[in-house]
């Protein structure tokens, strides 16, 4: 492997070259001797950072969204965007081929089920996912492909006993009876996270076989998705071995509140989790299912690395109970910017200051670490940090001041190793992996006005992956 050279940067602010070899940073210095066959990039006085590391995302799902297109906000911000949407992407598809859509809210668009869908689109089957993730919404035509009637737990009925179209909670029972989709296109997702500095990320999907790990098995080893990848897993797969060279990660349990868990049940799978010597990950998105995964660890018993997924409702009687139990929390402050205008409308009250915490949780002494949730939020960490900084939403008002957080604790949420989100930030270290996020300015400066803008270059293991 050649060796590169990151002549004229700055690390923990001292102007210095760096050289890796082998897939590790292999000195650090002013005026590093130059050797024949070296990749050498200029950094023109520009910081260096250990690439960022995206805890909480969905590889195959931010795949799929590129082809799918956004019917709720920011893009949707109303009912007529809505049917334009559909309308257009109806347009797109062929006779008789699935319309899909994502992002839908109801808060922008108003209800919708299989009438209203067919009054948009009618001839063509058309499934459209609510912006939770939890459910989808079919017309008509949908349902009758997929046979989604009421005898299937999860298809919602109507007063008359007729389906609604709405699906909840049915992600495997509906890719199961739909058409293959195209392969996913992961090359053009680690081209995107790479753009943005990211060299690492933790998959937080609960998928319930090692097939539906196939593809980001195979990206991966093939250098197509060239970030170091983490994966999670539901858990059947908690004594699994993960396919190379994906890391194995926490067993992701959902918490979901459509669908609570009984607690006795939660539990098991937290014991099993830690009988195969694996920590969990539990999603968390209101305050009771944070009660119940908090009882059901009291019940189980915690581990090192065992983690609240969102957390996005942490108010100060539950934050002391997940500082005993010593959890992490996975947070996404990009949610504040994204979504923020509209918590303050729909969120209970007493809930507003305590959506998506960060600095009363590390001041508990609580380690965070920062996800985007993408395709859910926006794969962007430094739309993220900027986010934690200033806790503005994209209206401009501030969502819980007490959590924001100075600019370089934004910027560690992202920079944590994958097996510890928020535990000590990885440096840019002789001997540490050559995973490098290279910037075009002092990080001071960058930091003010955090921007994917300001990334010059990014290297996961000594090889250049994007560069600008």
């Amino acid at each position: 492997m050649t060796d590169l050279v990151l002549r004229d940067v700055v690390v923990d602010g001292l102007p210095v070259d760096v050289r890796t070899s082998g897939g590790v940073i292999a000195a650090i210095g002013p005026g590093l001797a130059a050797r024949a066959g070296d990749e050498e990039v200029g950094g023109r006085g520009g910081a260096v950072i250990p690439g960022l590391h995206d805890h909480h995302i969905h590889l195959l799902a931010l795949a799929a969204a590129a082809r799918s297109p956004l019917v709720g906000p920011p893009a949707v911000g109303d009912a007529a965007g809505l049917a334009a949407g559909l309308a257009r992407a109806a347009a797109a598809v062929g006779p008789g081929e699935w319309v899909r859509a994502i992002g839908y809210h109801e808060s922008v668009a108003g209800p919708l089920d299989r009438w209203r869908l067919d009054a948009i689109v009618a001839d063509r089957p058309v499934r459209v996912q609510h912006r939770s993730g939890a459910a989808w919404v079919l017309n008509s035509l949908g349902l009758e492909r997929v046979g989604a009637d009421g005898t299937v737990e999860g298809v919602e009925l109507g007063d008359a006993g007729t389906p609604t179209g709405r699906l909840i909670g049915l992600d495997g029972w509906l890719r199961d009876r739909l058409p293959a989709p195209p392969p996913p296109d992961l090359a053009a997702v680690g081209r995107r996270l790479a753009r943005y500095g990211v060299t690492g990320v933790t998959d937080a999907t609960p998928v319930g076989a090692l097939d539906d790990l196939a593809p980001i098995a195979a990206a991966a080893a093939a250098g197509e998705l060239p970030q170091r990848v983490t994966v999670t897993g539901g858990p059947r797969l908690a004594a699994a071995e993960m396919p190379p060279p994906l890391g194995r990660g926490p067993v992701k349990l959902m918490v979901a509140d459509y669908a609570l868990p009984a607690p006795d049940d939660l539990a098991g799978w937290m014991r099993r989790a830690h009988d195969a010597d694996r920590a969990v990950a539990v999603h968390c998105v209101t305050r009771a299912g944070l009660a119940l995964a908090l009882a059901a660890w009291d019940d189980a018993g915690t581990r090192a690395g065992d983690r609240i997924e969102h957390g996005s409702v942490v108010p100060p009687d539950l934050r002391a109970v997940v500082a005993e139990l010593e959890l992490v929390v996975v947070t996404q402050p990009n949610f504040v910017r994204e979504r923020g205008d509209r918590y303050r409308v729909e969120v209970e009250a007493d809930d507003v200051p305590h959506l998506y915490p960060c600095r009363t949780l590390l001041e508990a002494g609580i380690p965070v670490g920062g996800g985007t949730d993408a395709p859910f939020g926006h794969p962007d960490p430094w739309r993220a940090i900027a986010a934690a900084i200033d806790r503005r939403t994209a209206d401009g008002a501030i969502l819980g001041p007490d959590e924001a957080v100075p600019p370089e604790r934004a910027l560690a949420l992202f920079l944590s190793p994958p097996g510890a989100p928020g535990g000590t930030p990885r440096r840019v270290d002789v001997g540490a992996p050559a995973d490098l996020c290279l910037l075009d300015g002092p990080l001071d400066e960058i930091l003010a006005e955090p921007s994917a803008d300001h990334v010059s270059a990014t290297v996961i293991g000594g090889a250049v992956v994007a560069a600008r």
